[in-house]
């Protein structure tokens, strides 16, 4: 868990310094190659006017290799991989000073034995500089990201302990004492009913091993780690299934005998090993590259709509009265409940006249669908036609409530009607498109719908993402499936 949320964090911080330093050498051989410039607007006072002459970009490439390789190679050796988010802002500042120093000291050696006379030193200096600025904004933004999301708790894993014995109790107190493992603790199960236990360590007991169904789904839970005796591991096997069934990790605590001597060293809670059952297939390092992703495309795609974000918000202004927006409390990743933003398409008392229409539903299941519903617009009939209304959900993506691609999310209400088996499709990111939307949406029914569901979670890779989100542009287009 810990350890490999740790190593994607890891990589992708270095990946992010090298393209830093990167930018910063590309940035300092244009301002290299255009330096002479200054002297003809006399901002620099100066009798010997530096030549203009720069050789060509190709020929430093070799340069540029080594330069990356200095950075990165001084950064890590000074501690600047090493839990960013624990570190105070100051510590990170001297990181990056102290780095810089020694890989220009470094830098400047190897160009001088290795008689690199093309790399002029007005280049060298204006690189570090620049390359220090630009390393110390993307750590300001990095920091910011990292204690913003831990204040409000986004993305934190919450997990669930089964049991409440000294072990259990050893569990909670490691966890307590490293808050930068970004863990929160929803509770504590009792596995065993006989001991009236209210509290372990100040976390509320909220239930039996025979709750642990009703209390998933109550509770968003992204883990449940069982810390209980070896003589009641033939007890928590119900409960392993049931977090099976709704898709949610489970893992046990295998540090069941006190040795000595031996020690584990593939650990996931600072020295003490989980077992782990993991019904849905990504890893962190594949969630990581996927939510990048999402980031990347949401934020490009919410710049290059804006005119059509504008022109769908006048219309449907002009035409009927109430807000542009429709917003509504929808079930994301296991159980998290987020607003989700839509172009609003009927009109203003639609909700409250659903009740009326109920016995029209076309829909199997607890999802409400009607292909001639009176509630909707004129407009909001072309938008949904062509999955325009949809658009504002590129925000939610950006915010990571949501993912590009993904179940689509459900209502707190069709949740609470699932079938155990259904309740699986939580345990993935919603998304904007998905399996259902491209295999006809509408035209298929409830179950079928739950099924294509799982067989996205069940073969879930990158490369299929991919390939559903080529297939989502001709859906679109022809409005398949949509009413």
């Amino acid at each position: 868990m810990l350890k490999e949320r740790e190593s994607v964090i890891r990589k992708a911080m270095i990946l992010l310094d090298a393209f830093t330093v990167s930018l910063a050498f590309l940035l300092a051989y244009l301002l290299r190659q255009y330096f002479h410039v200054f002297y003809k607007l006399d901002l620099i006072p100066s009798t010997t006017i530096i030549s203009d002459v720069v050789v060509s970009l190709s020929e430093y490439l070799v340069v540029l290799f080594l330069f990356v390789l200095l950075w990165s190679t001084m950064l890590y050796l000074n501690g600047m991989y090493s839990s960013l988010h624990t570190r105070r802002f100051p510590e990170i500042v001297w990181i990056v000073i102290k780095s810089s120093f020694f890989a220009s000291l470094a830098s400047g050696s190897f160009i001088f034995l290795f008689k690199f006379q093309f790399v002029s030193r007005i280049f060298f200096a204006i690189f570090v500089v620049v390359n220090i600025t630009l390393i110390l904004l993307e750590k300001i933004a990095a920091f910011s990201f990292l204690r913003y999301g831990r204040k409000h708790e986004y993305h934190c894993p919450r997990v669930l302990i089964v049991g409440t014995g000294k072990r259990a109790s050893g569990v909670i107190n490691k966890i307590k004492s490293h808050p930068e493992w970004d863990l929160k603790i929803l509770g504590v199960i009792n596995d065993e009913p006989c001991r009236e236990v209210e509290e372990v360590k100040g976390v509320e007991v909220i239930g039996n091993l025979d709750d642990i169904s009703e209390i998933l789904h109550g509770y968003a839970i992204d883990e449940v780690i069982f810390v209980v005796p070896r003589s009641r591991l033939s007890y928590i096997e119900n409960a392993i299934h049931a977090c099976e069934i709704e898709g949610v990790k489970a893992s046990i605590a295998v540090d069941l005998f006190d040795l000595q001597i031996a020690k584990s060293y593939n650990t996931a809670l600072n020295g003490i090993p989980l077992l782990t059952f993991k019904t849905t297939v990504p890893d962190e390092q594949q969630l990581f590259i996927k939510s990048a992703m999402d980031i990347i495309i949401s934020g490009f795609g919410i710049i290059m709509l804006s005119p059509l974000f504008l022109i769908a918000a006048i219309l449907i202004k002009l035409t009927s009265p109430g807000p542009v927006l429709f917003k509504q409390i929808r079930v994301g990743l296991n159980g998290r409940k987020f607003v989700l933003y839509k172009f609003r398409t009927m009109y203003r008392d639609a909700e409250a006249k659903q009740a009326e229409l109920k016995a029209l539903n076309e829909m199997d299941g607890p999802v409400f669908k009607i292909k001639k519903d009176p509630r909707i617009t004129p407009v909001g009939r072309i938008l949904r036609k062509f999955s325009l209304d949809e658009l504002p959900q590129l925000l939610n993506v950006f915010v990571g409530d949501m993912s590009m691609i993904g179940p689509r999310p459900p209502l707190p209400n069709e949740v609470a009607q699932y079938e155990s088996w259904q309740r699986r499709r939580l345990s993935m990111r919603p998304g904007v498109t998905c399996l259902w939307q491209i295999s006809g949406r509408n035209k298929i029914d409830f179950n079928e719908w739950m099924k294509l569901d799982l067989k996205y979670l069940d073969n879930w890779s990158l490369w299929f993402d991919v390939k559903i989100l080529i297939r989502t542009v001709p859906a679109v287009l022809f409005g398949t499936g949509a009413y």
